[in-house]
């Protein structure tokens, strides 16, 4: 196989209280990529509609994650890369994860698949780093093996997927400002109290026991952020009033996805996905600001060849 076309999702990451550990998949956006074999290099083409972006490969996220998993093969493929990117980079959606996750996939699936999925976050996580200084995993591990995922351990790297009820739906919206991760992770405090991390701990455990048991009251109950929410809700325009007509339209939870500042609602079926999508669209209309709302269940299948 001399080339290769694949698509992985965007995402929403943190989920409530799981910073930097919990995410999940959406359908209907993410990027596409296609992956072509050259003799030697990287290169990747201009990327239209998004041409501030850098193509040097030690300074794109494909580039750098592409060559993380080449210098752990040893090998000394080259590749090409014409880019379809979809998720708008600060969007608070995985932009970077969704071109990090499927250049690695691509990759991997042109050279016989040495790796598994859950191998490839290691990879992926190299683009994250070139993206916002930090080799997160919440968003490229779903981005990668679909559905929702956990990242139980950075050191080593252990990722997983947890069950959910197939009903589970996400409604996002996305006012159209940019939302740089390394600006909103520098306003984060760097101490909380020992009552407010215990807190914070019960709703993660919580949250993943409702959603092992399809317990989509405790899954609402549990979608408190206690952390970062208060810190990072002051960047995004109409947050407490979105979040007011999500619970108001029966949504389950409501917060940020990402590092903003798009907001995210899960719910219990699709009916009340769309009703809180209409809320969404009227709301940041009457405030004048340009958005898009998406309507999802969870993705469960992740990257995928096209």
């Amino acid at each position: 196989m001399e080339k290769i076309k694949v698509f992985a999702p965007a995402t929403v990451a943190n989920v409530g209280p799981g910073f930097d550990v919990l995410g999940l998949a959406i359908d209907g956006i993410g990027d596409e990529l296609e992956v072509i074999k050259i003799d030697n290099g990287i290169k990747i083409n201009p990327i239209s509609g998004f041409e501030d972006l850098p193509v040097d490969p030690k300074k794109n996220v494909i580039g750098v994650a592409i060559q993380a998993l080449l210098d752990e093969t040893k090998l000394s493929n080259g590749f090409e890369i014409n880019v379809k990117k979809r998720v708008m980079p600060g969007s608070g959606l995985g932009s970077s994860a969704s071109s990090s996750a499927a250049a690695v996939f691509a990759v991997n699936e042109l050279l016989g698949q040495p790796y598994s999925r859950q191998e490839l976050v290691k990879f992926a996580m190299e683009g994250e780093r070139c993206a916002s200084g930090k080799a997160h995993a919440d968003n490229v591990t779903p981005a990668l093996l679909g559905g929702f995922t956990i990242v139980r351990s950075y050191t080593p790297l252990d990722v997983v997927n947890v069950p959910y009820p197939k009903d589970l739906h996400v409604v996002v919206v996305h006012p159209q400002i940019e939302v740089k991760t390394s600006d909103s992770k520098r306003i984060l405090k760097k101490d909380v109290s020992l009552e407010t991390a215990i807190s914070q701990w019960g709703n993660v455990a919580g949250l993943i026991a409702g959603l092992a048991t399809e317990n989509y009251e405790l899954i609402g109950r549990s979608l408190e952020d206690y952390i970062v929410e208060p810190i990072r809700s002051v960047l995004i325009p109409g947050y407490d009033g979105a979040k007011k007509l999500a619970m108001e339209n029966g949504a389950l939870g409501c917060s940020i996805s990402g590092s903003g500042p798009s907001i995210f609602a899960l719910t219990k079926g699709k009916a009340t996905a769309e009703k809180i999508g209409t809320a969404f669209t009227n709301y940041y209309s009457s405030l004048e600001i340009d958005h898009k709302v998406y309507l999802s269940a969870i993705n469960a299948e992740g990257a995928k060849v096209i």
